[in-house]
């Protein structure tokens, strides 16, 4: 084998061994509990159960979406507070049974940190889903409005 071939095995081969160094498996446990933390924040939402969507959320959570006004970028932002208040006064069952839409796709997971994607009946949010005190909870939110509903 001539030794530039060799170099390039060696390489690809080092390359494959930090990708699998990188990688972990998640239980199915995990993929439960942190499916679980995203149906609370849902389902919570659309039955106006506050008790619910609490359970889903750090206290610490930030809801951001970037809105375009005047051709100037503005970034709004929903605490966890806020969307307790807001679910209690039941916003999310203005949603017809038949329109409400709940999905739930886990984009990756690492250690202790889930990205997670939930397509709703008006939005799409992208959550940063961490384990807390051994319970999975949302601690960061970027969500986007559906074009129709813009």
């Amino acid at each position: 084998m001539k030794k530039p071939t060799l170099i390039f095995f060696t390489i690809l081969i080092l390359c494959a061994w930090e990708v699998r160094a990188q990688t972990t498996t998640v239980s199915e446990a995990d993929k439960a509990a942190i499916k679980q933390t995203a149906f609370d924040y849902i389902e919570g939402w659309y039955a106006g159960d506050a008790e619910r969507m609490e359970r889903a959320l750090h206290p610490d959570l930030a809801k951001r979406i970037v809105r375009t006004k005047n051709n100037n970028s503005e970034l709004d932002q929903l605490s966890a507070m806020s969307l307790v208040q807001g679910t209690r006064k039941g916003w999310g069952k203005n949603t017809p049974k038949e329109k409400q839409q709940k999905d739930v796709i886990i984009l990756d997971v690492f250690e202790n940190a889930a990205s997670v994607k939930v397509v709703m009946s008006g939005w799409i949010d992208y959550m940063h889903i961490a384990r807390w005190n051994g319970r999975w909870v949302i601690i960061n939110v970027l969500w986007e409005l559906k074009p129709e509903n813009k």
